[in-house]
């Protein structure tokens, strides 16, 4: 009786310890991949590749998400605040929730549905074609001519397609408020820049390069350590992309937190 007790339990304990293991084999590989970005040489060829990929090619989807979004956002915003004849705050509270929060957040999950992926597919497939292990033979660290370089690609590209996303978000909201909403242009735009501030998108920005690094960093980690054959490729695409995603939504608690902490 003890025994059948105990066993959820143990079931429970089992798992949490595999998922502390998971992150210290994570924290681990993207410490490795840190410090070969630090130590020549540096493959900036792989580097460029990655940054079009990461940056340039995400450009639409991140574009669409943040107008759709800013548009929702505004048509949200002044449904609520009628209710307290706040509508008046459609322009501020739209251009603050896309700096701070939308905006970077958003970017993040899409970069990480595309990225991540596409990362963790093409290391997979390499593995398990042999080639890492070409790299290998070849005296070539794989780390740093795979990893690193999609590591600081995506720590650069990411605050710029977030600064972007806001751009078109707050587009967004504008083209909503003026067109459906009965906004004056003029005022929309003056209430937008006047609440607004530095510390608002610094903090975006900020998010967005801790989200790439995240989505780099794990993207390689599930790509290099994928199963052999089509179906552990497709558990690592899998996995990167939920993974990537959850640890998004967690830093973004805790930057919020240090940021904007009373």
């Amino acid at each position: 009786m003890i025994h059948l007790a105990i066993r959820p339990l143990v079931h429970v304990g089992r798992a949490f310890l595999a998922g502390l293991q998971s992150v210290g084999r994570i924290s681990i590989f993207a410490a490795e991949g840190v410090s070969h970005i630090a130590r020549p040489p540096f493959y900036f060829r792989e580097f460029f590749q990655a940054l079009a990929s990461i940056g340039f090619f995400s450009l639409p989807v991140v574009g669409l998400t943040a107008f759709f979004t800013g548009g929702a956002l505004a048509l949200q915003i002044y449904a609520g605040g009628s209710r307290f004849s706040a509508e008046s705050a459609v322009p501020s509270i739209v251009a603050i929730g896309m700096a701070r929060e939308l905006g970077p957040v958003l970017c993040g999950l899409m970069v990480a549905g595309r990225v991540a992926s596409s990362i963790a597919a093409e290391l997979g497939t390499m593995k398990v074609t042999e080639q890492i292990d070409a790299l290998v033979t070849l005296s070539t660290n794989p780390q740093k001519y795979l990893v690193a370089p999609r590591i600081a690609a995506a720590t650069v590209a990411m605050p710029v397609l977030a600064g972007i996303g806001d751009i078109i978000g707050i587009l967004g909201g504008y083209v909503v408020g003026v067109s459906r909403l009965d906004f004056n242009p003029d005022a929309y735009l003056r209430t937008t820049t006047q609440f607004l501030q530095t510390a608002d998108v610094v903090s975006g920005l900020v998010k967005a390069a801790a989200f790439g690094f995240i989505v780099a960093v794990v993207g390689c980690y599930h790509g290099m350590n994928s199963e052999r054959g089509a179906k552990g490729v497709g558990r690592a695409t899998t996995n990167a992309v939920a993974t990537s995603s959850v640890l998004i939504i967690a830093t973004n608690f805790v930057l919020t937190e240090i940021f904007f902490a009373a």
